[in-house]
């Protein structure tokens, strides 16, 4: 860009360097390791699984495959009961966590301990436990009442409700933490006062402490909604996505796939997560930006 004047002279512009200011200069000089990562592994390896599912052939493919219509069943319902029961029983934990006791405090730190330690051991310990021939679920069973226990992952309902159990069992804990800092920033005056008044537990929750954290609790369900959609080892280190293939989610479909050689499938069954995910995206930042 040049600046033209009467006469046909023109003065070029000052370069771009001269028109920042040193804090600008620095400022572009760190943020562009972090942009060229951000390009390296977010935006590449999004464009070309877009770019590999991109033939209709795939989808039409995916739609014909019967295991690909069960595992969005199971994805609706792993999300339905597991989010609901999983934000429900973290509401009232937290009321009791948030107690001022030197026991529950000791308790605390053993209840945040699956969520602390790493996904493939603690759930890899519970398919263990739950061993037909040597588990210890099935050993205590014998030991009371001298018959052998069930194969708890060989039926589909039982094997992705114990899946379920496994995703609230892992992520309650976090939950927990972020709505008992909820309820620790309402005043105890209010609480104070309902006391003095009369009021039961019940009417204290239903009008001090549920409006108060309400904005809350549905930002960390939306949020929820999201993680759990892409909760790939609650499933799969459980179950495999067995039995017969019945158990699998849209998060774990892909590696079924993958290990069919099938790379367009994969990549066209995670595509078909993106109604469930960018709506729930939408409304998370719509909601945080108020």
């Amino acid at each position: 860009m040049a600046i033209t004047l009467s006469g046909d002279q023109s003065i070029p512009s000052p370069p771009l360097s001269s028109r920042l200011t040193p804090a600008q200069v620095w400022g572009i000089v760190l943020l562009a390791p972090y942009f060229l990562v951000f390009l390296a592994f977010v935006v590449y390896p999004v464009c070309y699984g877009l770019w590999l599912a991109r033939h209709p052939a795939s989808y039409v493919a995916l739609y014909n495959d019967p295991i690909f219509a069960r595992a969005a069943v199971n994805t609706l319902i792993f999300l339905v009961i597991g989010i609901n029961i999983k934000m429900l029983i973290a509401l009232f934990l937290s009321g009791f966590f948030a107690q001022q006791r030197t026991w529950i405090k000791w308790l605390s730190v053993i209840f945040i301990l699956p969520w602390a330690v790493p996904s493939i051991p603690t759930i890899l310990s519970v398919r263990f436990m739950l061993n037909p021939e040597w588990g210890m679920v099935n050993h205590i069973i014998f030991s009371l009442t001298g018959d052998d226990g069930p194969n708890w992952l060989n039926d589909p309902t039982v094997a992705l409700a114990m899946a379920i159990g496994v995703h609230i069992w892992k992520s309650l804990p976090f939950w927990t933490l972020i709505l008992i800092t909820g309820r620790l920033a309402i005043s105890h005056d209010l609480f104070e006062a309902a006391e003095v008044d009369g009021a039961s537990w019940w009417q204290k929750f239903r009008y001090i402490t549920w409006p108060s954290m309400q904005t809350l609790y549905v930002t960390c369900t939306l949020l929820s909604m999201i993680w759990t959609l892409g909760d790939f080892n609650s499933v799969y280190l459980l179950t495999g996505g067995g039995p017969a293939d019945l158990t699998h989610v849209l998060a774990t479909l892909g590696i079924r796939y993958l290990r069919l050689d099938q790379l367009s499938l994969a990549m066209a069954s995670i595509v078909c997560a993106m109604p469930f995910v960018l709506p729930l995206v939408y409304f998370m930042m719509k909601r945080l930006s108020r």
